[in-house]
């Protein structure tokens, strides 16, 4: 990796908006955020993850109701 930090995101998944954040390797908090439950809302998760560094790990709370949009291939890669 070329000096990128390594971080990992968590997701919690709502009917309309899935809220976000994002971890050092220590677990400190960087960032929260909030991305429309569509499949632009999940592009600009991706994004948005990634402009912190290499995403190692990636975490979804889900109910089955909240999450039809997201579970699949997940659009982050690290």
């Amino acid at each position: 990796m070329d000096g990128k930090m390594i971080v990992t995101v968590g997701v919690d998944t709502r009917t309309d908006v899935h809220v976000a954040v994002v971890l050092d390797q220590a677990g400190r908090l960087l960032a929260t955020a909030s991305f429309p439950a569509t499949t632009r809302g999940y592009a600009l998760l991706a994004t948005w993850a990634e402009s912190f560094g290499v995403v190692d790990n990636v975490g979804w709370k889900a109910l089955a109701a909240s999450a039809q949009g997201c579970c699949g291939p997940c659009p982050i890669t690290g």
